[in-house]
Parts: C-alpha cells; structure tokens; sequence
C-alpha cells in the first residue's frame, strides 16, 4: 500500500500532474513522509533500506530539476542523524525533516515575492515565463502593495504553462496579456522587466529553467530590459561545483505533435534550456538578492564545500572527503 502512494507520486510527478519545482520538491518531501508513517519495517535496518528505495523511485522521475535530490537528501538526513536509533526515533526524525523542508519551502516563496517586490516600479510592465512560483509572488505581492502593474505571459508551448499563470494573475485581478512564444522579441520593448523562476542553478550562476527562458534572456539583453530570477536556494545545485553538467531532460514528442499523422518525423522536445549568467541581471532568493556569479558561494556556504576537497553526497549536505 505504501509502495503504490509512493509509485503515484512519483507518476505524477514524472507526467507533470505535479509541475514546478518548489511543487516538485515538496511532494518528495510529502512522500517520503508517508512511507516513514506508514511504513511495516520491524527494525532499523529495514526502515532505511525502505526510505531508501522509496528514494529511489523519486530521485528518477525527474533529471534536471535539482530541487529534487535536495528535497530527498534533506529529509534523508534524519537516517543518519539518528543513526543506532530505535526504529519509532528514526521515523519522527524524517517526519519532522519533511515537516521543515515542507514549510521552509512554502516560507521561502513568500520570502522571494517580499523581497523581490521591492524592485518592482509603480507602472511596470512585466513579462513571466512558464508558471513559476516565486516569479508569481513576486508579481502578486508588488501588486497588492498598490502597484500599477501589467503583466506579459508567455503560452510556454509545448505543456502550456503559461496558461496556469495567466489564471492566477487573473484571478488576482493582475491586468494580463498572453503572448506566443515566438512573440517575445516582437514585445520586449513594451516590457521593464522580465521575471522567471528556475528549476537548477550552476555554481557559475547559469539557469536552468522551462525550455525558451534563454531566448527571452537574449531578447531582453538586446533591448537593455532588466532579468530576474527567482529562486528558493534549494534549486542551486551543489554537483555543479566539480564541474558536473546539469542534464537537460527531453520528453516525449507526443506533447508536441501526433507522430501517427506524420511517419517519419523526428521530434527534439527538451523541456529546459540554459541561460548564461551575464544574461542574469540578478537572482531574488529567500536569503536576499544576489548577482548570478555569487552562486558560487551560496552552494559553497549552504553545502559545506572549500575548494581543493574531494566531496561525496551525505544526506542534504555535500561532506569533503579528508
């Protein structure tokens, strides 16, 4: 029964019920929270290999949203902190660090839209990609501190993200206008700012975030219109400090078209793509506003690296090995 909770989030997550990568990241936090619950395991040793294999099915829904793998690792971490434990200890401890990671998630969110309004003018007009979270509660938030605002979103072909977002806005009585995709360049001398989420951040400050964010990052870049991101610090993505690429995940072409009515065809659908830090004019985190090249030391003060050291993943930090 566990096993088949377990299996339907993952599921969700995999097909983009669950989209988003702060949503992504806490339903992995909400499901290993079940399987610690309701797990049968008579000792310690099987509760473990039982969180682990519940990890498992998780960490391989998605590849490039690191949010993820720091979900899991930070809960996880209740494994070793207690370990030689009784088995009852052990379960309130992952309880509780999906409980905290759930709730600084949330915390996070409204942190970056207080943060991030700050920088947001009376009249602005804005343009958001896909349906991010924290770039929304940026927007939400300027706008119930009585700014004029206007804004710009994006369809976000192929899923149609844009779509969710354009709802929100709308139902916050935001003034909001869709564009095509294709539309951004023809539009982006109309806008003051551009504000998109991230779904994995480099330790040279690169973005990784829905598929078409780059071109928008060269648009702006062209017209001289400022570019934000938005971003809980759990989407920097600590492997990036020796030199790992971040993997860009391809789904499958029937999001894109029906291959039945086209033999033959091939289909490229990456789902994100990777804008270059001099493109990013600055990254609102929980934590504050930094420029892109400070990821650096974010990831390094938040995973415990230094330069020069070996390191291996424990649970939600990233150790050297002496």
């Amino acid at each position: 029964m566990v096993a088949a909770k377990i299996e339907k989030i993952a599921q969700d997550i995999k097909t983009m019920r669950i989209r988003g990568a702060g949503r992504i990241a806490r339903a992995a936090a909400r499901a290993l929270k079940i399987a610690a619950k309701e797990s049968q395991a008579k000792t310690p040793a099987e509760f473990s290999s039982e969180m682990k294999r519940a990890s498992k099915i998780l960490l391989e829904t998605r590849p490039t949203a690191v949010s993820l793998p720091n979900a899991v690792r930070y809960v996880l971490l209740g494994l070793k902190q207690t370990h030689g434990a009784d088995i009852w200890t052990m379960k309130k401890a992952v309880i509780s660090r999906a409980d905290g990671f759930i709730k600084n998630s949330l915390e996070a969110v409204k942190k970056i839209g207080e943060i991030g309004a700050n920088r947001i003018s009376n009249g602005d007009v804005i343009l958001t990609h896909c349906n991010s979270e924290c770039a929304l509660s940026i927007i939400k938030t300027a706008f119930k501190q009585g700014k004029n605002i206007e804004v710009y979103t994006t369809e976000s072909r192929p899923v149609w993200q844009g779509r969710l977002s354009a709802r929100e806005l709308l139902k916050e009585g935001i003034p909001t206008t869709m564009i095509i995709d294709s539309a951004v360049r023809h539009f982006i001398r109309d806008v003051d700012k551009v504000i998109v989420g991230a779904d994995s951040i480099a330790a040279n400050g690169a973005v990784v975030n829905k598929i078409g964010t780059s071109s928008i990052a060269l648009a702006a870049h062209e017209a001289r219109v400022l570019f934000f991101v938005a971003a809980e610090t759990y989407k920097f993505h600590p492997e990036t400090l020796v030199g790992r690429l971040v993997e860009i995940e391809e789904r499958d072409p029937s999001e894109v078209i029906n291959l039945r009515r086209f033999p033959g065809l091939k289909v490229r659908n990456p789902a994100f793509d990777v804008t270059p830090p001099e493109y990013v004019d600055l990254i609102v985190t929980e934590r504050g506003i930094i420029p892109p090249y400070a990821a650096y030391a974010i990831i390094k003060e938040i995973f415990e690296w230094n330069p020069g050291e070996r390191i291996q993943q424990t649970g939600d930090k990233l150790r050297p090995l002496i």
